[in-house]
């Protein structure tokens, strides 16, 4: 009696256990897969998340600050975004936070330097800047990358180290672009400061005294625009007449 009723117990307890598993078995999720399927994992094919480049939302820096009220143009602005992401993408930079525009499509009694603390959404400086004796008085029209011109040379730079000379507290800059700016080293293009690149400039003859060739700044900020741009951040010195040319815009 005792084996036939643990023979029934078996027999029952198996078919509960095959009716509970049933629905496990069976079940599917809203897409119709199974539920605990899992295909076979390709390793040839699996794929890792790589660092790429973070680039900023430029776009919204460019409303967010009003860089329009301020002067800078959304086309001066647009072509230093693309200029920059292609150099970050190619490794040519030390430091991507910091960039520099000088808008040369607007005329020298214009704050047409501006320098963008891009990971923190600010305008470090807005102030005027000077462009050669031979690219024009008032407006920035002829440029050129050959030695003793005395003129302003367009295009993507990447700024270098600092140095002591004839004009004082100086940044040297190294030209990215051939034919366009690449002699810059060479020609003794640097950033400095000048005493004709001030107001009273611009109230007395309605421009700005023009250099050799150099973008000189006001000598009260030349300093600390210096210490701020050095060491491997990118310069853009934008004028329209340049971009079908560009290297690195095109």
């Amino acid at each position: 009696m005792k084996k036939k009723f643990k023979g029934f117990y078996l027999i029952v307890s198996s078919f509960v256990i095959a009716i509970l598993h049933l629905p496990f078995a069976f079940a599917k999720s809203a897409t119709g897969t199974k539920i605990f399927f899992h295909p076979p994992v390709d390793s040839t094919t699996k794929t890792t998340k790589t660092a790429e480049p973070v680039v900023p939302a430029l776009k919204s820096i460019y409303d967010s600050l009003h860089l329009n009220l301020k002067g800078l143009s959304q086309q001066a602005f647009d072509f230093a975004k693309q200029g920059l992401q292609k150099l970050i993408e190619e490794g040519k930079l030390l430091n991507n936070s910091i960039i520099s525009i000088i808008d040369f499509s607007q005329p020298s009694n214009q704050k047409r330097l501006f320098v963008l603390d891009l990971e923190n959404y600010k305008v470090l400086f807005n102030t005027l800047v000077a462009h050669g004796r031979n690219t024009g008085r008032e407006w920035a029209t002829d440029f050129s990358n050959q030695n003793q011109s005395y003129k302003s040379s367009p295009g993507f730079y990447m700024t270098k180290e600092t140095y002591e000379g004839k004009n004082g507290y100086s940044l040297k800059l190294e030209g990215l672009e051939r034919g366009i700016n690449d002699n810059a080293f060479e020609r003794g293009i640097v950033i400095h400061g000048a005493s004709y690149v001030c107001n009273e400039y611009v109230n007395s003859q309605g421009y700005i005294g023009r250099s050799q060739g150099c973008p000189a700044l006001p000598v009260e900020i030349n300093r600390p625009i210096i210490n701020t741009i050095k060491n491997g951040t990118c310069l853009f010195v934008y004028h329209p007449s340049y971009i079908s040319r560009s290297s690195v815009l095109n």
